[in-house]
């Protein structure tokens, strides 16, 4: 549809200490071939808040040129904007320089491995845990 943007999450928690969010590492964000040639006329956005407390981070993630220099798109005007936890690890260009980002209270530019470690698979989800016994191969740490 015509003025329609993209959004590649929309997490949302309703309480702070809910241990839930979305966490993509080592991974590619790119168009799919049929949003490619029109990639000029769709804004595409990292994230935006479903509920009151939305934690979603990218770690160590390509981030092609699709996405948008804000990185993060409000749902409904400032709700959320300060409560949410919305995070950038080291990812990768074209798209992953964070001088353009959104400026909310709830976003932040990760510089700390050890912050951005407790969103591991190990800390995250205890996939050390549980992972071995799928035979899924997984990174634990960042």
């Amino acid at each position: 549809m015509s003025q329609q943007k993209c959004v590649v999450t929309a997490q949302g928690r309703s309480d702070p200490n809910q241990n839930t969010g979305i966490s993509i590492h080592n991974s590619r964000v790119m168009a799919a071939p049929d949003l490619v040639p029109v990639l000029s006329s769709f804004k595409t956005f990292l994230g935006r808040p479903w509920r009151q407390y939305s934690r979603t981070v990218y770690l160590q993630t390509y981030l092609d040129t699709l996405i948008d220099p804000a990185g993060w798109l409000e749902w409904d005007g400032d709700f959320a904007l300060n409560t949410l936890y919305y995070g950038e690890y080291r990812n990768l260009s074209p798209a992953a320089s964070t001088a353009n980002r959104v400026t909310w209270k709830g976003y932040r530019v990760i510089t700390s491995a050890t912050e951005a470690s407790q969103f591991s698979v190990a800390n995250f989800i205890a996939g050390q845990s549980w992972l071995p016994a799928t035979g899924i191969p997984f990174t634990s740490g960042i």
